[in-house]
C-alpha cells in the first residue's frame, strides 16, 4: 500500500501528533471543569449527555450539547477542506487557526446556557485539529480522543503476535499517554487560572504553528512538511470514544 502519511516524515509527524494530543487533553480538561462538565472534544460523552437530556425533556441541555456536537463536526469538515486547499502550508495554517480560535473563546460573549457562544470557538478548534495529521494509511490521527487509539493498540498487540502489525501500532500508546498527561495539566491550570487557562493550549498551538512555518520555509516540499504523495482526503476512522 502506498504511503499516504502527512507529513511523510515521522520525525515531524510523531512529535506534532503527541504535542497536539496533549493540547487536546489539556483543552478538554479545562473545558470540562470550566463549563459544567461539557466536553470540548469528547463527542461520545456529549452524545450520551444529549440522550440523557432528551430522555428527561431537558431541552436547554439538549440544545447546549447538540450545538457543541454540530460545531465540532463542522470543524472537522472545514479543516479537511482547508487542508486540501492550502497544500504544503496545511500544518502552518491549521495550527494558526487553532491558536486563534482557542484564544477567541475568552473574548466571545457568553451567550446563554442553551447556546454557549464562548464555547464554540474552542470546540471548533478541536474539531479542526483532527484534519491536521494523517498516518501512513491516510487516516486522520486520533488527536482529540483515545478510544480509537486504545482499540488499535489492543488489536495491534494481537496482530503483532500474528506477525502483521501496522507501523502506526507503536504510536497508539504514546498518543493515549500524551492526551492523559495533557488532561492532568489542564486540570491544574484550570484550578489556578480558571478560564484564562485556555491561553496555555492557545500558546502551544501558536508555538507549533511557528515551527511548522519555519519548516515550510526552510524545507519546502520536503517530507518534513508534506505528504509522501499528493493530498489524500482522510479515510474514515475506526472505533472512537
Amino acid at each position: 500500500m502506498a504511503d499516504k502519511s502527512f507529513p511523510a516524515s515521522p520525525s515531524t509527524r510523531i512529535p506534532f501528533a503527541l504535542a497536539l494530543s496533549g493540547l487536546a487533553g489539556c483543552t478538554d480538561s479545562i473545558g470540562f471543569l470550566e463549563f459544567s462538565q461539557l466536553f470540548m472534544s469528547f463527542m461520545s460523552g456529549n452524545t450520551t449527555r444529549f440522550g440523557v437530556s432528551v430522555s428527561k425533556f431537558d431541552w436547554e441541555s439538549t440544545a447546549r450539547v447538540s450545538s457543541v456536537i454540530v460545531v465540532f463536526c463542522f470543524g472537522a469538515f472545514i479543516g479537511t477542506l482547508i487542508a486540501a486547499w492550502v497544500g504544503r502550508w496545511r500544518l502552518s495554517v491549521l495550527l494558526l487557526l487553532q491558536a486563534v480560535l482557542l484564544a477567541v473563546g475568552l473574548v466571545m460573549p457568553y451567550g446563554t446556557f442553551a447556546w454557549p457562544l464562548h464555547v464554540y470557538p474552542i470546540v471548533l478548534a478541536l474539531g479542526l485539529q483532527n484534519a491536521t495529521l494523517q498516518d501512513e494509511a491516510g487516516r486522520s490521527l486520533a488527536l482529540t480522543y483515545v478510544t480509537g487509539a486504545v482499540v488499535r493498540f489492543g488489536t495491534g498487540l494481537a496482530n503483532l503476535l500474528m506477525g502483521k502489525v501496522a507501523p502506526s501500532f507503536w504510536l497508539q500508546a504514546p498518543l493515549w499517554g500524551a492526551l492523559s498527561t495533557g488532561a492532568v495539566v489542564g486540570g491544574f491550570l484550570q484550578t489556578h487560572y480558571g478560564e484564562d487557562a485556555f491561553l496555555f493550549p492557545a500558546a502551544l498551538a501558536a508555538l507549533l504553528a511557528l515551527v511548522a512555518i519555519a519548516l515550510t520555509i526552510l524545507k519546502p516540499g520536503s517530507a518534513y512538511v508534506t505528504g509522501a504523495e499528493e493530498y489524500h482526503p482522510p479515510d474514515a476512522q475506526g472505533p472512537v470514544k
